[in-house]
């Protein structure tokens, strides 16, 4: 099982200079981004078909990102120049027999002539600089900060992304500051969370092979990676990709502002200092992330002796993550009650659990269907969904460790073909699904924004419907906690009211535990223009936003 993504986009340092210099041609706005405008100008000198350069651009833009960068634009010229000499455009071209790194610079009709031009240009525009040219900065890295953010031009939206967080400063941010949807469900978004890569995050009890399962994917070790029989991560470990390999603290994770942990610093100090990032240069790594967490203890222990919410930190890193692996092995099939409160905090994510019964190795055939049919009884229990979870069947350890005891292990699974040829399928799946992460990264996150957004108008709703029951002069103390005690029925009453589902709404048991705290008394009334502007912008600006920014031949 191959982790590495699969090297498109590379070419000679000869081609790589070419390919930048057009690139720069056909980037309009110096914003390092072809935008669909740019680039049916520039691919139009290919003289290809519309149908051809309509699958060179889905294949390029496999992240649906509505623009190409350096590496998506090498690829589009590669496939230019495959679908020129006679090549058949199809997903897997690049992948077959072609000699990627000696595919011919395609043909542009009139590509000399613009070059020119925009050489002159830039001359000339240096000259007015007095020699000095600096690569303009996205201007959507400034929004979250600008004061004079709130009306953003259109024309600065250059990606889906973007227009996301354009339309979160302009419209959802107003809502959620004005009835703290902060406090009660989650932290207000910064850039950093727009722009971050995916998230994988491993959950599981102790020993169930964690953290060699991300070993096992990066094919070595990774700074602050510890594995043995007992619980040895004691840490959240966030590993990701970096410039050198090092571990960096929490507390300096945390607030480091192109990094989307600032949110973490709510579960406090006695938190950060079980927090950690470990950055490797890696070209997995490039494109995800992964989250290795503590095993789940038992017994007391896991309440007790943790000295931050861990519970509370899992629900946080669920709602950023793209994918949720909870590992399991044949010997560790029984779920605590501390791993089925880990698991029930997962609430609102199931869509992105995957189960992984790793060291399938360890017990022959007949006993694997044993614990596959225990383990699918357990999960039963636990994960309140009509749907059967994806369970993939493996073995994770094999390459990392060179014991006698695993030689032998490895020579039983070879004598066994029938499960040497499952856990290779299942493998291969697992590998699938991690590699659609970064193509479905930006539908993940339109995904996640409309959840948001229905959240945030419910959680609207709920404390304007509270601020109206209470009274105006006397007796506010009661009619709050009368309020809060009957809060379930406060829920159903906002439900009818509103027409809302009952599957959006929030845990009573956590708004009650925040309503504590505050006093319902100075809560924002309703405000009509706020919801509508929510409700225009999931009827008609996210729609319009998805039709701007797709394939541009369509």
């Amino acid at each position: 099982m191959e982790a590495s993504p699969i090297p498109i986009g590379t070419c000679s340092k000869e081609h790589q200079k070419i390919y930048k210099d057009w690139f720069n041609i056909a980037d309009s706005d110096g914003d390092g981004r072809v935008t669909g405008n740019d680039a049916t100008k520039f691919l139009a000198m290919s003289k290809l078909s519309r149908q051809e350069l309509k699958q060179i651009w889905g294949i390029a833009d496999s992240k649906r990102q509505g623009f190409l960068g350096l590496t998506e634009f090498t690829v589009a010229m590669q496939l230019v120049s495959l679908a020129q000499t006679g090549y058949e455009i199809t997903s897997d071209v690049l992948k077959s027999s072609v000699d990627v790194e000696n595919i011919s610079l395609p043909l542009m009709a009139g590509l000399d002539a613009l070059s020119a031009k925009k050489k002159d240009l830039t001359t000339n525009g240096e000259r007015e600089m007095n020699g000095s040219s600096h690569p303009q900065v996205p201007t959507s890295a400034k929004w979250f900060t600008s004061k004079s953010a709130r009306k953003t031009p259109p024309s600065a939206v250059t990606s889906i992304v973007d227009g996301l967080k354009r339309l979160y400063i302009e419209k959802l941010k107003p809502l959620e500051v004005s009835y703290r949807f902060n406090d009660f469900v989650s932290p207000l978004l910064t850039n950093s969370d727009f722009d971050a890569k995916p998230m994988v995050m491993l959950l599981g009890q102790y020993s169930t092979g964690k953290t060699t399962f991300i070993k096992h994917l990066l094919r070595c070790d990774y700074p602050g990676a510890h594995i043995g029989p007992e619980p040895t991560t004691d840490r959240f470990v966030v590993v990701m990709s970096g410039p050198d390999e090092r571990s960096i603290p929490g507390n300096t994770i945390a607030v480091q502002a192109d990094l989307p942990f600032g949110g973490l610093t709510t579960f406090g100090g006695a938190f950060l200092s079980k927090f950690e990032c470990s950055q490797m240069p890696h070209p997995l790594l490039d494109q995800i992330t992964f989250v290795d967490t503590p095993g789940v203890l038992s017994g007391e222990k896991q309440r007790t002796q943790r000295s931050y919410d861990f519970t509370g930190v899992i629900s946080w890193f669920a709602a950023k993550c793209d994918l949720i692996l909870l590992l399991f092995d044949p010997h560790k099939l029984d779920i605590s009650d501390e791993f089925k409160r880990v698991i029930s905090s997962l609430r609102g994510n199931d869509d992105k659990i995957r189960v992984v019964l790793n060291k399938a190795h360890q017990v022959d055939t007949q006993q694997l269907m044993r614990v596959y049919g225990a383990l699918m009884w357990s999960l039963g229990k636990v994960l309140n969904t009509p749907e059967v979870v994806r369970v993939y069947i493996g073995n994770f350890n094999l390459p990392s460790l060179g014991s006698s005891f695993n030689d032998k292990l490895i020579n039983e699974a070879a004598n066994d073909p029938l499960g040497q040829d499952l856990f290779e399928k299942e493998q291969d799946d697992l590998l699938k699904d991690l590699i659609d992460i970064p193509r479905k990264a930006c539908d993940r996150r339109i995904n996640e924004f409309v959840k948001r957004a229905r959240a945030a108008k419910i959680h609207a709703y709920i404390i304007s419907h509270l601020k109206k029951e209470m009274p105006s002069m006397m007796g506010k103390a009661k009619a709050q906690q009368r309020l809060i005690d009957n809060l379930e029925d406060e829920f159903g009453k906002v439900q009818r009211e509103f027409h809302l589902p009952a599957g959006d709404f929030p845990s009573v048991e956590h708004y009650r535990e925040v309503l504590n705290s505050y006093s319902i008394d100075k809560f924002e009334k309703l405000k009509p223009k706020m919801i509508q502007a929510v409700d225009d912008m999931l009827g008609y600006e996210i729609p319009e936003l998805l039709k701007n920014f797709r394939n541009p031949y369509e």
